[in-house]
């Protein structure tokens, strides 16, 4: 029976599943480890609104098990060595660098995570993937975790996350399902039975699927690559949508209708962001090359050929239709998250319409309700396309949507947070230069309201 759960790594991944598995199961003492200072210092701040991500609901369960049988430390060692179930929950970003750049996930952090465990253990643990990984990751993790450590039997489990930001405490309290795999040793088996007992403190064992590893693994690639072909699907639609004169929403009703397709993943947008979509289809791409496949590669890669496309498309119409030249023009973005109900901006579409504006010599002005300053900074920084000095300059953030509107030539709506639909946009529209412009990317007011008002308005495919 498991007593005590360590997870390493406190982000967006960690941080809500362990409080949730906390809340669930008080008699499991729950630690999450990181050696980020201030993000775990900001995990353990009085006022739950400082807590470092924002998801509905995830500030009172935190509340509710921080020091009583949740707590976030720093001190990694420690954790690992009470610790009976291990989650390794860090970042695997897409290579930047050598073999694979562009496609293949880097898996520095998790081989650190192995070697730390590794020479900490001292007893018998349960090693869970949390990370998305490539298939056969945990084969890599079981290889360094048996050959430098200290003697100790390990068992390695894959335990995919499949919650949505901005709905992860409810998808975490109610999931679809938890898939869970393993080696099918009398061992693995073991440890599979372990974690199935954790989770079925609040979930229902029909929804507990257990698998082998590499099926585990694979599943997640596979349900974000099809999740995002169905963006890419309705965007590409949208365009011939805007030269046929049909109206994408309508499409996407009248098609999402049909059972076999069904309504989700349907709605046109500027393209889809986050730390998941692009990074785990690039990581099946390379993985089909790696296997001469490059039939399949070719086909998962053109789903992000489309997103990017996509993001391209919205920026090149705001330059032509405000008469070819935004040269020191206040364009004012809503929204700078990827999307609405957090305050994650990790490949957000409206970082690379910005970079787009700003080779135009664009001036942009920001709101977002939950992303600050600095954190717009790093994103434009990242890109490397100009000095950050150059990017500050560009760019103004706003703590007031209508000041931030105050003067623009054009807003441009990049994220779907419903507070921009009750918006006063007839005093918005008064402080604006005429003629004044909207270009919504995440088709989120109404067209007729707007063009009544006095915009000159345009959607996405339409």
């Amino acid at each position: 029976m498991i007593k005590n759960i360590c997870c390493i790594g406190a982000g967006y991944v960690g941080g809500p599943t362990m409080a949730v598995i906390a809340a669930k199961c008080p008699n499991i003492k729950v630690t999450v480890v990181d050696l980020n200072q201030k993000r775990i210092a900001d995990w353990n701040d009085q006022n739950i609104d400082n807590i470092p991500v924002y998801e509905p609901g995830l500030g009172e369960i935190v509340l509710e098990s921080r020091n009583k049988n949740l707590f976030f430390s720093t001190n990694v060692d420690e954790a690992i060595d009470e610790a009976d179930l291990i989650f390794i929950s860090v970042n695997t970003p897409t290579k930047t660098y050598g073999s694979g750049k562009g496609m293949a996930a880097d898996l520095k952090y998790i081989e650190l995570c192995a070697r730390q465990i590794a020479r900490v253990a001292k007893n018998d643990k349960i090693v869970v993937e949390k990370s998305t990984l490539p298939v056969r990751t945990a084969e890599a993790i079981k290889s360094i975790l048996d050959n430098t450590g200290n003697g100790v039997q390990f068992q390695i489990l894959s335990n995919p996350e499949f919650l949505a930001e901005g709905t992860a405490v409810t998808d975490l309290l109610n999931p679809d399902r938890v898939l869970i795999g393993g080696e099918n040793s009398v061992e693995g088996q073991k440890a599979i039975q372990k974690l199935v007992d954790v989770y079925a403190n609040w979930v229902e064992r029909d929804k507990i699927l257990t698998t082998n590893v590499w099926s585990s693994e694979l599943s997640k690639l596979t349900a974000n690559a099809f999740l995002a072909q169905r963006v890419s699907s309705i965007n590409a639609i949208s365009e011939l949508c805007e030269k046929t004169g049909a109206n994408v929403n309508e499409v996407a009703k009248a098609i999402g209708m049909d059972s076999r397709i069904g309504p989700k993943f349907l709605k046109a947008s500027v393209g889809f962001g986050g730390s998941c979509f692009q990074k785990d289809i690039l990581n099946l791409v390379y993985i089909a090359k790696s296997f001469g496949l490059n039939e399949v590669a070719d086909y998962w890669e053109q789903v992000i050929i489309m997103n990017d496309h996509q993001k391209r498309r919205f920026s090149r119409n705001i330059v032509k239709t405000l008469y070819n030249t935004v040269a020191d023009k206040k364009i004012t973005f809503l929204g700078w998250a990827f999307k609405k109900d957090t305050n994650d901006t990790r490949e957000s579409a409206a970082i690379y319409v910005a970079d787009d504006l700003i080779n135009e010599q664009a001036r942009i002005a920001v709101y977002d309700p939950k992303v600050e300053s600095n954190q717009i900074q790093t994103d434009l920084n990242y890109l490397e396309s100009r000095s950050a000095s150059e990017n500050e300059k560009a760019t103004k953030c706003f703590d007031n949507p209508y000041d931030a509107c105050k003067d623009a030539h054009a807003i441009a709506i990049l994220t779907e947070w419903d507070e921009f639909k009750t918006y006063d946009w007839q005093k918005i529209y008064d402080n604006m230069l005429k003629p004044a412009f909207v270009f919504d990317g995440r088709n989120l007011l109404d067209s007729s309201k707007m063009k009544e008002i006095g915009f000159i308005y345009q959607s996405i495919g339409s």
